[in-house]
């Protein structure tokens, strides 16, 4: 059985009187996943912040901006599906990381420093 309801969204601006958009309970669990990233008035650099789900990308940008900026702490925000992030498996951290260990010119360590430049 598919219950026709309607939903109004944020913005929204109908065409008709009716008002809203109309979707069924199965297309709103459809929704993907939406991973939000802020950067703050003092940082340089976006940080993750959480997630939620949304229609498209605009949605996605309203809604974070209504959740994670709510105290005027952002001036940008980024919106990234999930589904688009990709990432190493915990296991293959060795293997991965391995390689940089035998290039000892990398670190710093074997370097003679002079005298006048004691602040290092």
């Amino acid at each position: 059985m598919n219950i026709q309801i309607k939903k109004y969204f944020y913005g929204d601006i109908p065409d008709d009187k009716s008002g809203g958009n109309i979707i069924s309970k199965e297309t709103k669990n459809d929704w993907p996943l939406w991973e939000i990233f802020i950067r703050s008035k003092q940082g340089l650099d976006h940080k993750h912040v959480g997630s939620l789900h949304a229609a498209d990308a605009q949605m996605a940008i309203e809604n974070a901006r209504d959740v994670y900026t709510r105290r005027m702490e952002g001036v940008s925000i980024w919106v990234v599906q999930s589904k688009y992030i990709h990432a190493t498996a915990p296991e293959e951290a060795g293997e991965l990381f391995e390689p940089a260990e035998d290039k000892i010119y990398r670190h710093p360590t074997f370097y003679k420093l002079p005298d006048e430049v004691n602040q290092m």
